[in-house]
């Protein structure tokens, strides 16, 4: 991914903060079979007292992904925020020069390292109960994995298979106006607040959580 040096964010911190709220990623591997792309929910995991973080997830047992992982072979994960088109009309300097074009802002998130296939009965209960946890944990009566027949589960466990990537590299680029006076963000920020989809009002959030 390219990433000018003003839009590059190294807060790894923070980066991990976006993957965990935005959870739904697209795993992605090349090998000699060719270019392979998985879009899938995600779940972070990274110890409070240091070490590796690692993201986990879980393909179907018949999606032949997970047969192509290799121990020398590194995966890429691409996590996306909010993005929208960007009018020139809401910078206040397109009325002082007319020097002024269209663009567009985005939050892009690349996690890369090698990746393993687990069949672990243990591993995959783990795993679902907690992506479950942390998807049900703002409900007022929040669903979990026991809460159906332990034989049922069970059966669809069979039917899964779980990958864990371990990050070893993590980019990221915001790109939220932060090359344009403080003027034009601000009016990127009252644009964006009033255009008729909520992706744009998100985008307009974290750029002013950012700024």
């Amino acid at each position: 991914m390219y990433v000018p040096e003003h839009f590059q964010e190294n807060d790894q911190s923070r980066l991990l903060d976006h993957i965990e709220t935005l959870g739904f990623g697209i795993l992605v591997l090349a090998d000699s079979q060719g270019i392979e792309a998985n879009h899938l929910p995600f779940l972070l995991d990274r110890p409070p007292s240091g070490g590796p973080v690692r993201l986990a997830c879980h393909v179907a047992r018949n999606n032949p992904v997970w047969q192509r992982l290799t121990p020398e072979m590194k995966v890429l994960v691409i996590f996306q925020g909010p993005q929208a088109y960007i009018s020139p009309s809401w910078y206040p300097t397109k009325a002082e020069h007319g020097r002024a074009v269209p663009t567009w802002n985005y939050l892009a998130i690349h996690a890369e390292g090698p990746a393993r296939a687990t069949t672990d009965p243990s591993w995959l209960r783990h795993h679902l109960s907690q992506l479950t946890d942390h998807h049900e944990r703002h409900r007022s009566t929040p669903w979990q994995l026991s809460d159906a027949p332990e034989a049922f589960t069970n059966r669809l466990m069979q039917n899964i298979v779980g990958i864990e990537i371990t990050i070893d590299t993590l980019v990221g680029k915001t790109k939220a106006s932060q090359n344009q006076p403080e003027k034009n963000h601000a009016g990127v920020i009252v644009g964006l607040n009033q255009e008729p989809c909520s992706n744009a009002h998100e985008l307009a959030r974290m750029m002013a959580d950012e700024n």
